[in-house]
């Protein structure tokens, strides 16, 4: 039963993955005074530097940020903004924190219209709980709670990560393993031949477009967020990309039934084919996790899986069967043939 130890697998992958890259990076660890805590955290590659963050949508569309950096220089400030308006710093809404003559720190806000700040003033998010302080680390703290609902809350910041992660969770992780449980057990039964390689190849190009769509947003938003980089992800979505283009071509450069190097077609066919569903349901997670989804999003997701594993292994039991009644009937008519009376010669 190899294709149900495989789709086991699969969910068993899925679910190290959840709880791997939960408990993973630095920004996890981080302790804030005043019991603040957070949803989500991601670490940012310059300065040792790490944001966190809870997105309240029933609250107004209310954005409570953590901002932790190590100052460029001792006495210096360290800023953290949001900018609706593109990529840039102009037209970012700032909060900074500087070291006030008593040595405290406290939150200005700025509203950036060039490359210098300028003079603190009003920004387009209403602030409030804002708040700085150095850390034993060097490293300071700044807070704040940001109401975007006069942008309509968080759908005027670029939200092509949704897109991105829709979409590959719908291509990479369920049409191309719906499409390699369709091509495993639908050519058991005699009467879906040839319709299961059809329903196979369908399934596995739209899972494919769908795919290449969401790689390319994928890119996108890469371009799009400057200075942060999910190296692992990245890679991990290239490989899929790349393996899932490859056996697109191998569809065009399938040899005939009967070839003697069909064997080997299938072996190869068979082995990227669930690496590519495999590794592309461990990055399912891994984006999840780096885009601090709801809990309700990832339970569903992991629910189809289930459903598609519960699916597989039924099949897997029902398939066998019939296999194994074929092999008793073809063995109990190649017997009575053997026993039976050779016709007499006159």
């Amino acid at each position: 039963m190899a294709g149900a130890v495989v789709l086991a697998l699969l969910l068993l992958l899925a679910a190290m993955a959840a709880a791997s890259v939960a408990a993973a990076g630095g920004c996890a660890g981080e302790a804030f005074s005043a019991n603040r805590a957070y949803a989500a955290c991601s670490d940012l590659p310059r300065l040792g530097a790490s944001l966190h963050w809870t997105y309240d949508r029933g609250a107004g569309g209310e954005l409570s940020v953590a901002f932790v950096a190590a100052p460029a220089a001792p006495g210096g400030w360290v800023a953290w903004g949001l900018n609706p308006a593109g990529d840039g710093m102009a037209g970012a809404q700032a909060l900074v924190a500087v070291p006030s003559s008593s040595g405290a720190w406290e939150v200005r806000t700025y509203n950036i219209s060039g490359y210098a700040l300028g003079e603190p003033g009003p920004i387009a998010f209403p602030a409030s709980d804002l708040a700085a302080e150095l850390g034993a680390d060097g490293r300071v703290r700044v807070f704040g709670t940001l109401s975007l609902a006069a942008y309509g809350g968080a759908g005027v910041l670029n939200q092509v990560w949704q897109i991105h992660g829709l979409l590959n969770a719908v291509s990479w992780g369920i049409l191309l393993p719906m499409g390699a449980i369709l091509a495993r057990y639908l050519k058991t039964f005699r009467s879906a031949d040839p319709a299961w390689f059809y329903l196979h190849v369908s399934c596995q190009l739209i899972g494919y477009g769908v795919g290449v769509a969401g790689w390319a947003t994928g890119i996108n938003l890469g371009n799009m967020s400057n200075g942060i980089t999910y190296t692992l992800h990245r890679n991990i979505g290239i490989i899929v990309f790349a393996l899932g283009t490859l056996q697109i071509f191998a569809l065009f450069l399938r040899p005939k039934k009967e070839n003697k190097y069909r064997v080997y077609w299938n072996m190869y066919h068979h082995s990227v084919g669930y690496t590519v569903i495999i590794l592309g349901i461990t990055n399912i997670f891994k984006g999840m996790t780096i885009l601090g989804v709801e809990q309700r999003w990832k339970t569903a997701y992991v629910a189809v899986l289930c459903l598609l594993g519960v699916a597989a292994i039924i099949l897997e039991v029902v398939t066998w069967g019939m296999v194994v009644k074929r092999r008793n009937a073809e063995s109990k008519t190649f017997n009575s043939a053997s026993n039976g009376h050779l016709p007499r010669h006159v």
